[in-house]
């Protein structure tokens, strides 16, 4: 009986070890929300961003990738190593996009300081043909400024300005920025009172839809969303590959802008479906992104005939 009790109490014993011992291995799990500091700075952002990349027509397009973000420098860095062609991040570009830059490209420095990011590159980029080299700076530009409150980007090529360093071959103005334009289409009859207006136009590959920026560059002096309106509705589209899914009878009957809201006021044919009164996400989508990049807004407001239809955020368009 006390030899029963004996190994009774030794296998309790021994058990409860063991338990103790895969509670150490194994923990229980634990569940973070948001404002756990410990997570935020232990994995960083890792939600899909937005990025530019060359696509299969070698326009510079909209993509999304899924590069953390840990601060604002380091984040910017990483998005100039994507336009690298053979790089690190060479893993992350999306299917039907691909890098610009050449192979042996280094990244000497890149400080970014209130709305302005300096890059110091290697002289490799000088291997471009002038069209690539402009696209490839669009696409630095267009990179750059999506991280939050940067405007303005130096680019320097071994501690020379790269302005400095193409005089005479290809004219670049520093510092870049979005209201330089990107995939520039000229429309003009003189240089003199030209306007610049940005329209994102939908492309197709494999995988799906995608948004292309191409900045018109002509006299116009109509408002802005005038011309975004015009030319999304428009039946020619400058390359045929380029698309809009906004309905060609599609009429803007007016618009206000006041603060930072923009209400566009359309006729029945922006609707998809007049009987459910839908919008095709395609559509709201190319006239948010032509908005942002040419208005300091925050809400685009949707109506037709009057009568409020939707609103989106700008700060909220995946």
């Amino acid at each position: 009986m006390l030899r029963k009790f004996a190994y009774n109490k030794m296998f309790r014993t021994t058990g409860m070890l063991l338990l103790l011992l895969l509670l150490l291995v194994f923990p229980a799990s634990k569940k973070y929300s948001l404002k756990d500091e410990k997570t935020i700075h232990t994995i960083g952002k890792i939600a899909k961003s937005e990025a530019f990349l060359l696509d299969k027509d070698n326009y510079v397009a909209r993509c999304h990738i899924n590069i953390s973000n840990t601060n604002d420098e380091t984040y910017a860095k990483k998005l100039v190593e994507l336009l690298i062609i053979d790089g690190k991040y060479e893993n992350y570009i999306p299917n039907g996009f691909k890098a610009m830059l050449p192979s042996d490209t280094k990244i000497n420095s890149i400080k970014l300081k209130d709305d302005t990011i300096t890059l110091d590159i290697s002289n490799d980029i000088l291997e471009l043909n002038s069209k690539t080299l402009l696209k490839a700076l669009d696409a630095l530009t267009y990179n750059l400024t999506t991280i939050s409150n940067v405007k303005y980007i130096y680019v320097n090529v071994d501690n020379k300005a790269l302005n400095d360093v193409l005089k005479g071959k290809i004219n670049v103005n520093m510092p870049l920025k979005r209201e330089n334009g990107i995939n520039s289409m000229y429309d003009i009859k003189t240089y003199e009172n030209t306007t610049k207006t940005t329209v994102y136009f939908l492309n197709k590959n494999n995988a799906g839809y995608y948004y292309v920026p191409v900045t018109k560059v002509n006299n116009d002096n109509s408002d802005k969303i005038k011309i975004i309106v015009d030319e999304l509705t428009s039946s020619h589209i400058y390359e045929t590959n380029l698309m809009s899914f906004l309905n060609y009878n599609t009429k803007l009957i007016d618009y206000k802008l006041e603060d930072d809201k923009l209400t566009l006021n359309f006729n029945n044919y922006i609707f998809d479906d007049a009987k459910e009164k839908s919008v095709l996400e395609e559509v709201v989508y190319s006239i948010c992104l032509s908005v942002r990049d040419n208005y300091n807004v925050k809400e685009v407001v949707f109506n037709a005939d009057g009568k409020e239809i939707l609103k989106s955020v700008i700060k909220d368009i995946e």
